[in-house]
């Protein structure tokens, strides 16, 4: 399996998830269960460990999405770490924005170290960018990025995903620290827009 493929969500229908939600003037209908995410972030923590057995990285979450990710990523990742913070924004709704606002920035020094960007969706690409051009300015020896979910048909960039949880057509999903206009992050399970 290649690298950063090792895990391709296949669709099932699950009897343990909960019906059809509505959130704002929109609903939406079961895609993920918990127990697939876990099991992609197990894996996800596993490559990690792998790779900085030697070293201290610093994980940086991008919110308000990667909350739960980062959280639960931790849970699993054995090695000694660094973790800090990141807000930006690119999403109006269920639309990307294609601008990227940087809202709370990261205070550390982070010259010569290892810094993983941990998001909970790569789609277009153009936060992966602009945080690439922020890190670079901080002169950081290695930048990975890790992402739960990975839209391929959506990502329009030519830079390298690392580490990727679970790759999904490009549907609008909220749960799991994804939301609709604010609403849907608490959710166990990832939901997708009802047709």
């Amino acid at each position: 399996m290649q690298r950063n493929s090792f895990y391709f969500f296949k669709f099932a229908s699950y009897s343990n998830f909960k019906k059809m939600i509505h959130l704002h003037d929109k609903s939406f209908v079961p895609f993920i269960s918990s127990e697939e995410i876990d099991f992609a972030i197990a894996n996800m923590a596993k490559q990690m460990d792998d790779d900085f057995f030697d070293e201290i990285p610093v994980f940086v979450g991008i919110l308000n999405g990667s909350f739960m990710v980062l959280s639960d990523l931790m849970k699993h990742y054995r090695g000694m770490c660094e973790v800090s913070f990141m807000k930006l924004s690119s999403y109006d709704g269920t639309e990307s924005t294609n601008t990227v606002k940087q809202l709370i920035g990261i205070n550390e020094n982070l010259e010569g170290r290892t810094v993983v960007i941990v998001e909970d969706i790569v789609d277009t690409g153009n936060t992966i960018e602009e945080l690439k051009a922020i890190f670079k300015e901080k002169k950081v020896k290695h930048l990975k990025i890790a992402t739960l979910f990975f839209k391929p048909e959506a990502y329009k960039k030519d830079i390298k995903i690392d580490y990727i949880g679970i790759r999904i057509p490009n549907k609008f999903i909220v749960g799991y620290g994804l939301d609709y206009d604010g609403l849907g992050r608490n959710l166990a399970d990832v939901y997708q827009l009802a047709q």
